[in-house]
């Protein structure tokens, strides 16, 4: 049924705490699992600063090299992809580009904040999105 899922992650926890559903539903179905991290392009518009860290391409690439060991120890191979862009364009590009049939994300990521009103990137993508989103709370 999913064929291949995308994994998009940063280093908030609502992000770590979806590990466990991916890895449940790679397990089931025995997906292809990608692990996709967007570098962030500053937004200078932006009202909420956003994570320095997601602007940096090397602490993206430890981040998902540490994802990858954490799937690796529950026997799932998965392949990772740093992409540099606006996250939920980026995540829908990429699900659309490899035909992904299933994306898993957190609720909220690092973006956003709770005094704004921001939305978060987790609708977007539910909104742009060319395959069926699981939001895990």
């Amino acid at each position: 049924m999913f064929k291949t899922i995308l994994f998009p992650l940063d280093r908030s926890r609502e992000a770590q705490e979806a590990i466990a559903v991916a890895i449940d539903l790679v397990q089931k179905y025995q997906s292809k699992l990608i692990l996709l991290s967007v570098v962030e392009t500053p937004d200078l518009d932006a009202e909420v600063l956003e994570d320095p860290v997601m602007q940096s391409p090397d602490a993206i690439d430890q981040l998902l090299h540490s994802a990858q060991d954490l799937f690796a120890q529950r026997g799932i191979a998965a392949e990772i992809l740093q992409r540099e862009g606006k996250p939920a364009f980026t995540i829908c590009d990429v699900a659309d580009e490899l035909n992904v049939n299933l994306i898993v994300m957190g609720s909220r990521g690092i973006g956003l904040d709770l005094e704004h009103t921001t939305e978060s990137v987790a609708n977007r993508v539910i909104n742009l999105s060319p395959c069926p989103v699981l939001i895990v709370p």
